[in-house]
């Protein structure tokens, strides 16, 4: 009877310890992951929300950890304490890579929880401005005619750049050359440089480079036209009917992390991600700032998850 209490008291004792902590989190700084190298969407949009958060004597920075795909980052988020203190900032590559490469073990679904989508976007399928296709039909006619001897580059095997046209590929019957790198930076670097032809670009990356006149935009990956680059058509509307791929970015924590953490996390995303700011900042760059509950973005990766894995097949992508 002594030793039941006793355990009923320290295992209240433990809960009232962890709601104090839950309440003053954070009380130390937050490092939110980026799973990719500086310079892409996901860096951008990481460190606009971390200099939002970052108030009232409050700390949140993000650390690059680039490689593998993406998934150097998403195992040092999995494998962090589930405190709240380690959080993964990542796009909808996170969903893709277990359908494109044996060396994702992990679970999306299982192995993190969901905070919030960050924000939604199109890609935009660029080419450096030597490639003589002004168009999307006149780059499928010039791929066509010379099956496997264009490339294009993506962030890594599995991201949205790679699965964007793995998927045009597919549905148009042309033949590209896949150069994959270690985030969009990298890959965008030799794009203008012109070693690489072509590239899907998240928004946030490519509109300056585009309105700079250095690289020359083709369609957009989404289902419809973005108010960012109005005169650009979407991929259905340049010939390929039915085709539709978006990118979305999102904020996790380690699978286990208490939910006070997690609802705390997803109130301040929000918060920020209502600023004018903020939505005029994304806005100017194609995206659309979400913010939502978490059991919606759970429900979006889980979907995710089965969408990208029957691409995969169709489009006869082999896990490597």
């Amino acid at each position: 009877m002594i030793r039941a209490t006793l355990l009923t008291l320290a295992c209240l004792m433990a809960l009232a310890s962890e709601s104090f902590a839950q309440a003053d989190y954070p009380s130390r700084p937050v490092r939110i992951v980026v799973n990719s190298a500086p310079g892409g969407g996901t860096d951008i949009l990481a460190r606009v929300l971390a200099a939002k958060l970052s108030t009232g004597g409050l700390n949140f920075f993000v650390e690059n950890r680039g490689g593998g795909g993406g998934i150097i980052g998403i195992e040092t988020v999995i494998n962090a304490p589930r405190d709240g203190y380690t959080l993964l900032m990542t796009p909808s590559t996170v969903a893709v890579l277990p359908a494109v490469t044996k060396q994702a073990r992990y679970d999306a679904a299982k192995d993190l929880a969901a905070i919030t989508q960050v924000a939604g976007i199109s890609n935009v399928l660029v080419v450096h401005p030597d490639v003589p296709a002004k168009s999307l039909q006149e780059l499928i006619a010039l791929a066509k005619a010379k099956p496997g001897t264009l490339n294009y580059a993506s962030a890594g095997a599995g991201s949205s750049p790679h699965m964007s046209m793995e998927l045009l590929k597919h549905m148009a019957g042309i033949d590209l050359q896949h150069i994959p790198f270690k985030g969009t930076g990298p890959a965008m670097t030799e794009v203008l440089s012109g070693r690489i032809s072509a590239l899907f670009s998240n928004m946030l990356t490519g509109k300056p480079l585009i309105e700079a006149g250095k690289l020359r935009a083709l369609a957009i990956s989404g289902p419809k036209r973005v108010a960012a680059m109005p005169d650009v058509p979407t991929v259905a509307e340049g010939g390929v009917p039915g085709y539709s791929a978006l990118q979305w970015y999102g904020l996790l924590a380690p699978a286990g992390t208490p939910q006070a953490v997690i609802d705390k996390l997803q109130a301040a995303v929000a918060d920020a991600l209502r600023m004018p700011d903020v939505r005029e900042r994304l806005a100017q760059d194609g995206a659309e700032p979400i913010g939502g509950a978490a059991a919606d973005f759970a429900a979006l990766i889980k979907n995710d998850l089965e969408k990208w894995s029957n691409i995969a097949r169709a489009a006869n992508i082999q896990a490597e």
